[in-house]
């Protein structure tokens, strides 16, 4: 995935990375990323020609869903060294209650509520906003499919408005051959219904890297007041670089991430894994139907297989997944009262318990009983076994559970118990990986799978009255 993605990075294309879990997808946009920013110098008088305020130094900003995904891409940043042991290029994160860093980063990791708090916040220079859109030239939204929908779509709307207004001012400034100081009359101002609309439409890239928006409309306001170039500026010269990251990225229908990114960026080069939302071969599956009176035994059993391994020497790790709080609690009562301790993560643990968990399931393997909240994004090495104590709800939960085990090359095991409830989704996903089909007409954040399945099965019933 590294070796087709990297290639498309270094140049000045928007990039969509969609690859499976574990593919290597983080260093495929960091490692170029970072060779950008090395090969060009922070500040240069031609920079503050072209309207770069004084001492300005190009960012990479990085945005994830999660503090744990935040400090993950750190971490892996700070750790790509050169020669003298240093880190190539500073990161920081800015999530959770870590506040803005004393010494501005080059790369800049954040949430997007934690961004949009800074950048909003009280200001009496108005400059801070500005100046920082006008210095990150490059944007990552990773874990894209995440953040382009649900409870974060609204906020990276606003955020990928408002860099696309720096972009427009910057391509003014450069047709008019002069500067445009961040901070200048020229200020990003919303409105109520700028969130919805413009980001449902999309912009058209033409020769010469401009982009041609369609929105041509100019937002109600008295005679004589100032137009915003946002509406009104149709054609701009490029000045950022957008990269989405997603192990799921599923594209039928408008209103998927996949499809918001087709019409938004309709140029953008579309990099896909070779088990993108199919059956990975180095795994092996396990399927079980249980009742309730055997769920319990099919769980210990499971367990205490995953434990076996001819290798004595290296931690096995085995993570097992719920749907809910309660059954994770629930898991982990049942495992410690059969003598097999485990650690438990979910979100009503506090962040410091979480990450404390985690790194010691890292360092000393065992069995990590979690949410979904485990598997999305963090990074566990050597995972060997992946156990569904209760099947997953949705197909994106279901590829990200499984994604968490057979990672960069190795091989893992997926135990999955089920009830005669979840049969007919078994079957239907069974199938799929047999064929060596992907799965993406199950996906929907809003149906589970067996709705899908209900409601098709309701289709061909009433098909054969008609």
């Amino acid at each position: 995935m590294q070796a087709a993605c990297i290639p498309h990075v270094l140049t000045a294309n928007d990039v969509i990375v969609a690859a499976e879990t574990g593919s290597g997808k983080t260093h495929g946009y960091l490692v170029p990323l970072i060779e950008k920013l090395c090969s060009k110098p922070s500040s240069t008088e031609d920079d503050n020609s072209q309207g770069t305020a004084p001492g300005a130094h190009d960012i990479m900003l990085v945005l994830c869903p999660n503090v744990m995904l935040c400090e993950q891409v750190v971490r892996m940043a700070n750790s790509l060294l050169d020669e003298s042991g240093e880190p190539l290029k500073s990161a920081a994160a800015v999530c959770g209650p870590k506040g803005w860093p004393a010494v501005h980063p080059d790369i800049l990791v954040a949430t997007p509520a934690a961004l949009l708090n800074y950048l909003f916040d009280y200001d009496p220079e108005k400059r801070r906003r500005e100046r920082f859109m006008r210095n990150v030239k490059f944007v990552v939204f990773d874990e894209a499919d995440m953040l382009l929908c649900g409870s974060f779509e609204n906020q990276v709307i606003r955020l990928i408005h408002m860099l696309r207004f720096d972009e427009k001012l910057l391509s003014r400034a450069l047709d008019a051959g002069k500067e445009v100081s961040p901070g200048s009359d020229d200020e990003y101002h919303e409105d109520s219904d700028s969130e919805g609309a413009e980001f449902s439409g999309s912009d058209e890239e033409n020769e010469g890297n401009l982009v041609r928006d369609r929105s041509g409309k100019v937002e109600n306001s008295p005679v004589g007041a100032r137009k915003d170039w946002r509406r009104v500026r149709k054609i701009y010269k490029r000045s950022k670089q957008y990269v989405f990251v997603a192990a799921t990225l599923p594209q039928s229908g408008k209103k998927t991430a996949g499809g918001v990114l087709k019409r938004m960026f309709p140029d953008a080069v579309w990099v896909s894994g070779t088990y993108l939302h199919r059956h990975n071969p180095r795994l092996e599956r396990r399927w079980i139907e249980v009742t309730a009176d055997t769920q319990v035994d099919a769980l210990i059993d499971a367990v205490k297989y995953g434990l076996k391994s001819k290798d004595h020497d290296a931690p096995k790790r085995t993570m097992v997944f719920t749907n809910t709080v309660d059954a994770a609690n629930s898991v982990s009562d049942i495992l410690q009262r059969v003598g097999i301790s485990c650690i438990l993560y979910h979100r009503e643990s506090s962040l410091e318990e979480r990450a404390n968990n985690l790194q010691s399931f890292r360092e000393n393997g065992g069995v990590l009983v979690c949410t979904d909240a485990a598997a999305r994004g963090l990074d566990v090495p050597n995972v060997s076994h992946v156990i569904q104590a209760e099947f997953a709800a949705c197909a994106v939960d279901f590829l990200h559970r499984v994604g968490r085990t057979a990672r960069a090359g190795k091989s893992g095991i997926v135990t999955s118990l089920y009830t005669e409830a979840n049969s007919d989704l078994v079957r239907a996903v069974r199938q799929a990986e047999e064929l060596a089909q992907p799965v993406e007409r199950a996906f929907s954040r809003k149906r589970s799978f067996r709705n899908k399945l209900k409601k098709q099965a309701l289709q061909r019933r009433e098909a054969s009255l008609a």
